[in-house]
This record gives C-alpha cells, sequence and structure tokens, in this order.
C-alpha cells in the first residue's frame, strides 16, 4: 500500500522536566514539553496515526497496542514483514497486569528482573491475551512486554493512557535511529510527529528474555541493553539457580528463527544501503573459522573498486586498539587511493560507550556518502555482546585478522 506524504514535524522535549508520582503518573514542568507530549497523545488517540518517541535504547514508532488498525500502519511506514512480532512498551506494574491472562502466575525469576531492570532496556515474554491483536504477536501465543526508562518514552505511554507497540522508527533493515535527526532523513513524509528527547543513552535494542519454559532456564533471544553479567548477578543475590542461555551462543532453536516470538531474529538487520564488512581480531577464533592476514583482506575488499578515485572508506574501530592506527598510516593500497571517513567507538574497555555509537557511526558514515563500512569487532562480554550481535547483522562480509596483522605504513 503507497504511504500518503505527510507533513513531518519535530518536536522538542526535555526529559530533565519530567518526573513520575509513586503510582507513576508523569509531572510536566515545561509547558513546552508538555505541549509536545499533548500533540503526540492526539495523533495516537484522536487521529490514529502512530508517531515516533524516544526510547532509552533507539527512537521507535509508536502506535496504540490494542488497536490493530492503527498498529498495521506501522508495517506500511516501515516495510516490515508482518511475521515480525512487535513489543509493547507500558508505563507501569498497573498497565502491565491489565495487559496479562488473569491466571498468570510471575515467575520468581521475572520478579527479580523486573525490580532490578525496569523501567529500562529489558523485554520479556508474557502469556498474551485476546485483547492484544494477533498483528502485535505476529499470531504466537507469547508477547514482548517492556518498561522504557526514557522520561519522554514514559510520559507519553501514561498520558495517552494505553500501552503503545513500537518498534524501531526506521526503513525495515537499516539501522536503528538514535537521534530525532537519524529519523528525520528516513521517515521524512511518513509520520506527522516525532518527539526529540535527545540521543539515545543506550544505543542498541532492549534485551529480551524467554523465561516461561518448564525448565525454568532463562533464554536470552536476542541480547541488549542489559547484560548477561547484570542478569546472572540479580539472580545470584536473590538466590534463584535458573540458568541463563543466549540464543546462538549457548543453545540452537530453528522453529524460532523461522517463526520468531520477538524481533531482530529472522531478518537481516541494522545495515545502511553501504556495504559493510566486520574485521574480528579475538586472537582465537572459532575452529571453523580460517583466520586471515589483514593485506589480503584489504585485497579482497578494495580489489572491486577502481583506481580512477579515491575511495571513500568508513571506518568504525575502538579509539584505543592497534588497528585505530590504520587511517593514519594506509592512504593507499594496491594503487587504490583512500579517503578515511572515521568514527571511534570509545576505548575497547568500555563496550557500553560502543552500544551507544554503533547505530550513530553506521547513520553518520553513510550520510557522508562512503563506499564502503569497515568495522572493528569488540569483546564479546556485557555490552559487547549485544553490539557484535548487531554488526554481524549488519555486515556483509566477516574475517578474522590473524593475531600479526598489524602493518608497518610509512
Amino acid at each position: 500500500m503507497a504511504i500518503k506524504s505527510l507533513t513531518t514535524k519535530v518536536f522538542a522535549c526535555d526529559p530533565t522536566s519530567i518526573s513520575f508520582t509513586a503510582s507513576s503518573q508523569p509531572l510536566v514542568s515545561s509547558p513546552r514539553t508538555l505541549a509536545s507530549l499533548q500533540a503526540a497523545v492526539d495523533d495516537l488517540v484522536s487521529l490514529k496515526t502512530p508517531v515516533v518517541f524516544p526510547t532509552e535504547t533507539v527512537y521507535g514508532l509508536a502506535a496504540p497496542a490494542l488497536c490493530s488498525s492503527t498498529v498495521s500502519q506501522i508495517f506500511s511506514i516501515k516495510g516490515r514483514p508482518p511475521d515480525n512480532p512487535l513489543i509493547t512498551h507500558v508505563s507501569s506494574i498497573e498497565m502491565l497486569r491489565s495487559l496479562l491472562p488473569p491466571s498468570f502466575v510471575m515467575p520468581s525469576t521475572y520478579a527479580a528482573l523486573i525490580h532490578a531492570f525496569w523501567p529500562g532496556p529489558l523485554t520479556l515474554l508474557f502469556p498474551t491475551s485476546p485483547q492484544i491483536p494477533s498483528i502485535v504477536t505476529a499470531s504466537h501465543d507469547t508477547v514482548a512486554i517492556r518498561m522504557p526508562s526514557h522520561p519522554v518514552a514514559r510520559a507519553l505511554i501514561a498520558l495517552a493512557n494505553t500501552p503503545l507497540a513500537a518498534p524501531s522508527a526506521n526503513t525495515s533493515g537499516t539501522p536503528s535511529p538514535t537521534k530525532a535527526d537519524h529519523v528525520f532523513r528516513d521517515l521524512f513524509g511518513k509520520v506527522r510527529v516525532i518527539l526529540d528527547g535527545g540521543p539515545c543513552q543506550v544505543g542498541v535494542e532492549s534485551t529480551v528474555i524467554d523465561g516461561l519454559s518448564p525448565d525454568g532456564c532463562l533464554r536470552i533471544l536476542r541480547p541488549g541493553g542489559v547484560t548477561v553479567e547484570d542478569i546472572k548477578s540479580v539472580l545470584a543475590a536473590r538466590h534463584l539457580s535458573s540458568r541463563v542461555l543466549v540464543h546462538r551462543r549457548d543453545y540452537q532453536d530453528e522453529t524460532i528463527e523461522h517463526a520468531p516470538t520477538t524481533p531482530g531474529m529472522k531478518y537481516r538487520h541494522y545495515s545502511p544501503s553501504v556495504p559493510v564488512v566486520l574485521l574480528v581480531t579475538s586472537p582465537s577464533p572459532p575452529s571453523r573459522e580460517k583466520p586471515e592476514a589483514l593485506p589480503d583482506v584489504l585485497s579482497s575488499v578494495l580489489s572491486s573498486y577502481p583506481c580512477s578515485t579515491p575511495i571513500k572508506l568508513g571506518f568504525l574501530a575502538s579509539s584505543d586498539s592497534p588497528l585505530a592506527l590504520l587511517p593514519s598510516r594506509l592512504h593507499a593500497y594496491a594503487e587504490v587511493k583512500i579517503q578515511w571517513h572515521t568514527f571511534p567507538l570509545g576505548p575497547v574497555a568500555d563496550p557500553s560507550l560502543a552500544a551507544q555509537r554503533l547505530f550513530d557511526g553506521l547513520l553518520t558514515l553513510e550520510n557522508e556518502g562512503v563506499d564502503l563500512i569497515i568495522v572493528e569487532g569488540i569483546e564479546e562480554t556485557h555490552e559487547g555482546l549485544a553490539v557484535m550481535n548487531r554488526i554481524r547483522k549488519a555486515a556483509g562480509e566477516i574475517h578474522w585478522i590473524t593475531a600479526d596483522w598489524s602493518l608497518k605504513y610509512a
């Protein structure tokens, strides 16, 4: 279905002007922010059109979760496949309870995680109920729910007085937006309201957990803003012995990959319009992977580009890794001149900063008109697990670099 061109407006919101009562009701001290929120509520409730709002993870494209006709517009705007379910966002525990079957008993693991990480970047799978449209769950018997911590997101949900179904506010398959400008460039003319609440502080989507299996294990379907280490720490503090298993790292499930119960599992995601190459510098690659020398990788990657014009090469790397020196040492390779466009991911020791900067880096380099983006991998611990999950999905090529990859360029 063709999307009618709309007038897109960006409404500024000051997150610091928003606070919440003990009953999760928002208090907004800034008249401008309150007016912006009300404009979004009017579109959601009265005009029944999706709006863009900031969360702590990425910007979301929201519609009232219980209104299937408005939710369907999300799929049209994004070009999203209908078998890719949506996450439902709530502003309070009371709103969560209103969505669950009366017979559902909250597992002790869920209670511990909600106490520790809500509001925040954690999504939990719950049994669905008849009031939740099948378009939200992709006809599964579970629904993914989280409570965002961004004040603008929580206030919008509370003022609209309805849970909001929301994926990332971007064309499906492209990098998720972490700034209002990212959304404006991508969805201009497709949405009416963009609430600008500043850059997203987490930068990657929420962690999604399925803890409904009879074996009591917590299965991480998608790593995200809450780390495996943090989850295990909370369980240990509560003396809960549930195992924490990461999909594709600790177990395989072909059924869920073909019919996912949560976003980010089936389709290629996070890819800009230019090729992405991932360089993994781990000293011990898996046995099935053959390490390559950096010169061989560069030769392969650059061979398809003509020597007559410089290649605009985007480069995302940790700011203090040895590989970060490459742009200052390499200005041509195999007669191909290189015009470097760099975007540092932050120190090696701070994977949370890499998570915050990853999508911004991909979108910034794409907007600068690069021909190709090379990304250095990071260690898959803490937020690094989510970062590498996103890069692998974005990359068209993945190369393991030998431990002695360093080159001495004049």
